[in-house]
Order: C-alpha cells, then structure tokens, then sequence
C-alpha cells in the first residue's frame, strides 16, 4: 500500500491472520477467516467482547449444549463449510447486512414483503428461476418397467441470497426458541446425537407427525389431539411464494412444516412420506448443497450411509418438488451431510387426517398467482383426489400470537452470517436452452 493508503479494520485483521488462528483447528480457522472477510461488508458491526467464541467452541464440539437464553444476544451456530461462501449469481443486495436482515419485523401486511420484493421485481425474479422436471429412472415395480421419478421437478433461485439469510436466521432464532422452552413441547425436537446420523434438531409447525410408534401407543402419522404451534410469519411468506410463483399448485397450499436442521454427518434415512400428506408436497434447501437419493430400492451401507441408483443435487435456494412415482414409489433419503444444512419441508394434510383443535390459516386462503406467465413456464397441477371436508369443530389457537410476540423480542437481534450459497447451471425459464444439468448415479 502506498500514497497513505489505510488499511480497514478487516484488511488489518486478515494480516494478523496467521498469528489469530494460532492453534485453531481447520474448521475453526476457516469460520474467523471468513468472518474477518465480511467485517468490511457490515456497518456497524465489530467484534464484540468475547460473545462470539462460543460459535468456536460450537465448531469444535458439535454435541456442546447450547446454554444461552432468548433474553441474550443469539448468536447463529458455526456453518461449518470449509467453502468461501460464493456470491448467488450477483442477487446478493451490496447494501445488504445481518443488521438489516436482522432488523427487520416477523410479520408484514402483505404478501411478499417480508421477503423484500414487488410486483416488478417478482416478475424479473420469476424470469430467472430454474426448472427441471424431466427426471427418468426405469425400475421393475410389481412386474413393470416404469419411470420411478415422474412427478419431481426441481426449481432453482426460488429464495435469493439475501432471502436465505433472512430464513436461515429466522430458523435459527425459533431453535433458540426451542432450547429455551418457549416452543411446544411436540414443537421442537434435539435428541441426543448417540451415533453419526441420528439426532438431527426438528421442528414441527401446523401438526404432530410421528415418525414411529411412540410410548402412548400412537402409531406412525399425524397425531390429531397433540398441538404444537402454528406455521410462524416467515414460513407462511415462503408459501406465498410458492404458490404465487407456481411452483406448488394453488389447489395444494401446505398448512404443515417440518424443520430439518442438520450438523455435518447427519442424515435421512429411506422412506417415503406417509399419506396423512397429500401430493406434490416440497422441501428448501439452505446453507449447504447435498445430494438425495432416489430408487425402489436404496440400500444402507453404514452409519449414515446409503446407496441408491439415482442421486440428485440439492442447490441452496432450491425446492424439489414430489409427487406421483417420485413420491410414492420411489423412496429417498438425504446421506450424511459434509457440512451444516437447512431444509424445510412443506406439506398439506389430508383433511380427515387434520388435528382436532386444527384452524385454517385466513393469510394462506385465496392466494393469487404472480400476474400471466407465458405457457411455456406453467406447470402442470397434479390431478390429486379431494379429500373429505373436516367437520367444523376447529378452534382458535393461541399459540400463534405468542409466537409472533416471542418472535418480535427477538427482532432487533444480530447475527453476523456467512453462507455457502454455491452456484447451478440450470438454465432460467424461458430461455433458448431447455435442456438443463442431469445428474445420477
């Protein structure tokens, strides 16, 4: 540097690197590289007292219990990527911080406010999405060669980069929820992690789905006279975005979520979604691209290791859709993750199988698709049975209201991010190149 030239405070700090990372593990190293990178991007923001060496020790020790309250200052968990986190395609706002996402209220008045567009920018944003919904896999099923993966269909850039952080924070705030005990108790799950694979955190929003018989005797599916709380003020904008978007049918708008939320090595195992859950239904991938996958018939190899014939990669941002063979032939499975992982998996319930005290959401009643799209970007709605209609004997629930309280305390929080948003190169809707990226096994 010459002509007097001054360094900023994060240039200054990359040049002390060698001597701050002095006997950091690999991964620890990493995380305050990346960190003092992104000094310079964020306004106002500095290192505070101490506060946030406990997301080292979170790097280095997974299973660490997490012991901060909603009352202090939460901190986002280690993403754990060894990765530079990649700009998305130039959709990241340059004005764009932790403070300003942060900041912002958990609830809006309109539709897709919260997630920071208008018409307009919706339509340019539209344009840019990805579509792939030509997957072919043959297998012998009962006899018959058929295509086990008609019905999925995988759409990129549906949440840009700032909208990932967005949700990724938000998540985050509800697990401090969770940890706290401000949430249901059917609501949040973190189990203990006994082995690789097992023990990832969950949360549930809208119904109780239990996986495998439970001690009451409660058998696998959705448990009609357990509550947990509703779908919380982000989740309900993402649908409104899926729905606005076409990207699920304005026939099938979900009124249930799960939450996975991963640490490096855990997994999915096989399975196919129960039917309490009608088809299509989806899943959002954030912070880490991870493959799953598809086949008839997938093999466990080990501890949070799985085989099948077709693998599929899961771009951050993205939404697979399922429906028909490839949601009720075909099992998947996501294996161990390489590193921190989001998804949220959005579904609707049958009506028979609705929860007692269930009540439809008014905001996720009569959505409107996103102006006239060209014929060549209209997805086709599955021709799904209708379920009876549930008798009127719905409730109010509360619990909606303390959640979007509890959410507001949290509002003004900050929490320095970075994220691996990685690249695709699925062509945009519209575009002169139909053929998009195939990947399988």
């Amino acid at each position: 540097m010459g002509g007097g030239e001054k360094l900023s405070s994060g240039d200054k700090l990359i040049a002390l690197l060698p001597y701050l990372t002095e006997g950091f593990c690999e991964g620890c190293a990493v995380l305050l590289q990346n960190r003092l990178q992104n000094i310079g991007n964020f306004d106002g923001i500095s290192l505070s007292n101490g506060q946030n060496t406990e997301n080292a020790a979170v790097s280095c020790s997974a299973h660490t219990p997490a012991t901060s309250t909603i009352a202090q200052k939460i901190e986002s968990p280690s993403w754990g990527s060894s990765k530079t986190p990649l700009n998305f395609n130039g959709q990241m706002s340059k004005n764009f911080s932790p403070a300003s996402a942060s900041s912002q209220p958990s609830t809006q008045p309109n539709g897709s406010s919260l997630l920071g567009d208008n018409e307009s920018d919706e339509q340019v944003r539209l344009s840019q999405v990805g579509r792939k919904k030509d997957y072919t896999h043959f297998e012998r099923v009962d006899g018959k060669q058929i295509n086990v993966l008609r019905g999925l269909e995988l759409h990129t850039k549906v949440f840009s980069a700032e909208e990932q952080m967005k949700i990724v924070d938000y998540v985050y705030k509800l697990q401090k929820m969770g940890q706290a005990g401000k949430l249901g108790e059917r609501t949040y799950s973190e189990p203990s992690k006994w082995k690789r694979g097992k023990g990832r955190v969950t949360l549930q929003f809208g119904c109780c789905y239990n996986y495998a018989v439970d001690k009451k005797g409660n058998p696998p599916g959705i448990i009609r006279d357990e509550d947990v709380d509703p779908l919380p003020p982000m989740f309900k904008e993402m649908i409104k975005r899926l729905v606005r978007w076409q990207v699920l049918p304005p026939s099938h708008v979900p009124n249930s979520c799960i939450v996975n939320i991963y640490d490096e090595g855990d997994c999915i195992p096989p399975h196919i979604d129960h039917h309490d859950f009608l088809r299509p239904f989806c899943t959002v991938s954030f912070l880490t691209e991870c493959d799953i996958l598809f086949g008839a018939h997938l093999k466990v190899v080990g501890d949070g290791e799985f085989s099948g014939p077709v693998s599929i990669a899961l771009p951050v941002g993205s939404v697979l859709i399922l429906s028909g063979n490839g949601a009720d032939v075909a099992k998947h499975c996501v294996p161990g993750v390489p590193s921190k992982r989001i998804s949220i998996t959005f579904r609707k319930m049958d009506d028979s199988k609705l929860p007692y005290d269930f009540c439809p959401d008014p905001e996720l009643k009569g959505l409107e698709l996103l102006g006239r799209t060209p014929s060549s970007t209209k997805l086709m709605t599955p021709r799904v049975l209708q379920s009876r209609t549930p008798q009127q004997n719905m409730r109010p629930s509360s619990n909606s209201v303390l959640l979007n309280n509890q959410l507001k305390e949290m509002n003004n929080i900050v929490t320095p991010t970075s994220i691996d948003l990685g690249q695709d190169s699925f062509p945009a809707l519209g575009s002169s190149n139909n053929k998009a990226r195939r990947r399988g096994a």
